[in-house]
């Protein structure tokens, strides 16, 4: 009796540390007070003042960013502090949905269970002013909605003030305010005043409002105070006059079905089918969880953004070339000699890779490398459990992006092309790989002492100080010299080796991409089987979208943050 009251109350324990646990890993805060002042300024652009005053609940994440939704992507000259403390923001680390950025607090994250002040400045928006509705040719108008936050993040109620302050030289008569909506709480109607400016202004006040949802505030006023070229053109919708019978009408109707059901949809099928068969990550991988999955490598990383597999390829074979697991005997078709005694710190999907290699027959060779590239999918699929894909993306993204600056920003020759060496596979990642490479790569480059292994025709062991150079090949790219028992080339030169090697390597080890990647699709994201039981028309599916719900022509609504 004694050992199972033991073991019951061990249980209890270890139950409440999990949960514990767990809690600690979620975003759990409550916005005291935001106060936001929306200034219409006279040259037709608008700067927003924001102000959250922040209560990190306690056993809740550290916040170390908090996501500032903006109503679209043309804004600039942006600072924000915390606690009067100067810090940075990033548009990489912005999580939330549309236009935005994320404040990163660093030093002075908020820990749970202490208070802080977020203030952000937004100095130039453009593009939220369009014709009024109700009056097009003689007044502007314009909506905002502050950003919000999840409601499972959330808690309380939020003391929120927003301000509009409109274009100097306004008559009190003038301007027109929108009442607020989406459930705003409180008056719909704003205070009207003046600021300290003499310009006037619209308060909406309500202490009981909440951070989690959407608030739409409003005004128009006369074109004149604003250029004509600050107020975007309203979307005409309006149909052309074809001149035509109602019997014209039916027939014109039918002919678009008839053309929609017999061509469209079949031609719509095949670009769709198409589409699916490169989408080679299981649906599963989708399913948000929560936090960053730390400690994937570049290749995993790569297969999680869902790069081309030939772009995969080459990445996991110079990986294995730097490791001295393989040296590259032919480039086209690729050929390896793998080492007698590989390393011991190859990944599974590096020795998988290499013993396809030892297939001789070209087929069985790219059913290998088909096999080993499933199994790399799953995995990675398995890996991400629990973790949200859209923030782990996010965050290997930025590290990319480090690895590019610094070697941008490296001073000497040396250093660019020893940074690179350790970063190659992190910069393939980039989308613009083959420019970006173009770009950097303008100087004299020194080649990695792999660099031999992988270019039979670049072997990088210098023999005495004449530069006589051992291996298959020399180096034929005029301005090539030896220093140091290293090689330099001009950079244009070693730029256009590396891209064609990515290009024609691994799609000649592949045979047809597509044809590879759909062998990969049909076992890792087949199909789904449809049933033939009878049912109801309608979507499935949930989760909040962060779409502008405003319908009104002066639609300026900011997005959510991404649940910080």
């Amino acid at each position: 009796m004694k050992l199972r009251l033991a073991s019951a109350l061990l249980l209890v324990v270890l139950m409440f540390t999990v949960t514990t646990s767990v809690t600690a890993q979620e975003y759990y805060f409550r916005v005291e007070q935001e106060t936001i002042h929306v200034y219409w300024n006279s040259d037709g652009a608008v700067a927003l003042d924001y102000s959250l005053a922040f209560y990190n609940e306690p056993g809740a994440h550290v916040i170390d960013f908090v996501d500032i939704g903006m109503p679209n992507g043309n804004y600039s000259s942006v600072q924000a502090d915390v606690n009067g403390n100067s810090v940075g923001t990033s548009t990489s680390d912005y999580l939330g949905d549309g236009s935005g950025f994320a404040v990163v607090m660093g030093s002075h994250a908020i820990q749970p269970g202490q208070r802080g002040t977020v203030h952000v400045y937004v100095g130039r928006i453009t593009g939220l002013l369009y014709p009024d509705d109700n009056e097009p040719d003689t007044y502007a108008s314009g909506e905002f909605s502050p950003f919000w936050f999840g409601s499972q993040y959330v808690s309380g109620s939020t003391n929120m003030t927003v301000v509009f302050h409109l274009p100097p030289g306004m008559q009190a008569e003038e301007p027109r305010y929108h009442p607020a909506r989406g459930g705003w709480p409180c008056d719909t109607a704003p205070v009207i005043g003046y600021d300290n400016d003499g310009r006037i202004s619209y308060t909406w006040a309500c202490a009981d409002a909440h951070i989690s949802s959407q608030y739409t505030f409003g005004t128009s006023f006369p074109r004149q105070y604003v250029p004509d070229g600050a107020i975007s053109s309203a979307p005409s919708f309006s149909l052309p006059n074809f001149n035509f019978d109602m019997d014209g009408l039916v027939g014109f109707c039918f002919f678009c079905c008839f053309g929609l059901i017999f061509l469209g949809a079949p031609i719509l099928g095949v670009v769709n089918e198409r589409k699916r068969k490169m989408q080679y990550l299981p649906p599963k991988i989708s399913i948000e969880g929560h936090g960053v999955k730390r400690g994937l490598t570049a290749v995993e990383a790569g297969i999680l953004m869902g790069q081309p597999l030939d772009k995969v390829m080459t990445m996991i074979l110079f990986g294995v070339v730097k490791k001295e697991a393989a040296e590259v005997l032919k480039r086209e078709p690729l050929e390896l000699q793998v080492a007698e005694k590989l390393p011991e710190d190859l990944r599974t999907y590096e020795k998988e890779f290499l013993a396809a290699f030892q297939a001789r027959d070209q087929g069985a060779r790219r059913k290998d490398l088909q096999k080993m590239t499933v199994a790399l999918v799953q995995s990675v699929s398995d890996k991400m459990k629990g973790f949200s894909r859209k923030e782990t993306i996010a965050y290997y993204t930025s590290i990319m992006e480090r690895a590019w600056q610094q070697i941008e920003a490296a001073d000497t020759p040396e250093v660019k092309s020893e940074m690179y060496e350790q970063a190659l596979e992190w910069t393939m990642l980039d989308k613009d790989y083959d420019d970006r490479t173009r770009r950097v790569f303008t100087g004299p480059v020194f080649i990695p002492m792999w660099w031999g292994r992988y270019d039979p025709t670049y072997r990088d062991s210098a023999a005495g100080a004449a530069g006589k150079l051992a291996g298959a090949g020399k180096i034929s790219a005029p301005g090539t010299s030896v220093s140091g028992g290293r090689v330099s080339v001009p950079g244009s030169s070693f730029a256009a080796s590396v891209i064609t090697g990515v290009q024609s390597v691994a799609s000649r080890t592949l045979g047809d991409v597509k044809t590879f990647t759909s062998g990969v699709t049909n076992r890792t994201n087949p199909i789904p089987k449809t049933s033939s039981s009878g049912g109801k028309w309608g979507g499935g599916g949930g989760g909040s979208s962060c779409a502008c719900a405003c319908a009104c022509a002066g639609c300026a609504c900011a997005c959510a943050g991404g649940g910080r």
